[in-house]
């Protein structure tokens, strides 16, 4: 039997950009090095950093993790998004959170990351067996 998991985030693109101008070392804390580099080669980065986070917080809540969780302090980096050529989304997890995934028995991750003028959501479905 099959156990759906899901999770949804929601972003001000202004109050993230605010953080990222304030805390230089927020995106190599939170972002991998792949994700840094897709993010920094579009003209305006903030705003696919906000998906990549965004995702990385609904994937958490999808696992049911809270942010006072002992391991959370890698968890951002242990949650990975990066896209196919065509645009799609693909998460990947390794560390604590592999760790995590695989005790929730996920057999399946699905992404979709959407914005506007002034936000950005993402919704994270898991597929586990029960």
């Amino acid at each position: 039997m099959m156990k759906i998991y899901q999770g949804v985030d929601i972003v001000d693109l202004a109050k993230f950009n605010e953080v990222l101008s304030r805390n230089p070392d927020f995106v190599g804390d939170i972002f991998t090095e792949r994700e840094r580099a897709h993010c920094l080669s579009y003209r305006e980065p903030h705003i696919h950093f906000a998906g990549r986070f965004a995702s990385k917080e609904a994937c958490m809540k999808a696992l049911g993790i809270g942010m006072s969780e002992p391991g959370i302090s890698h968890a951002f980096q242990e949650i990975e998004v990066l896209s196919l050529a065509a645009g799609k989304p693909l998460l990947s997890m390794s560390g604590w959170m592999d760790k995590i995934s695989k005790l929730r028995r996920i057999r399946q991750s699905t992404v979709s990351i959407s914005h506007s003028a002034g936000f950005c959501v993402a919704t994270v479905i898991l597929v586990g067996l029960q």
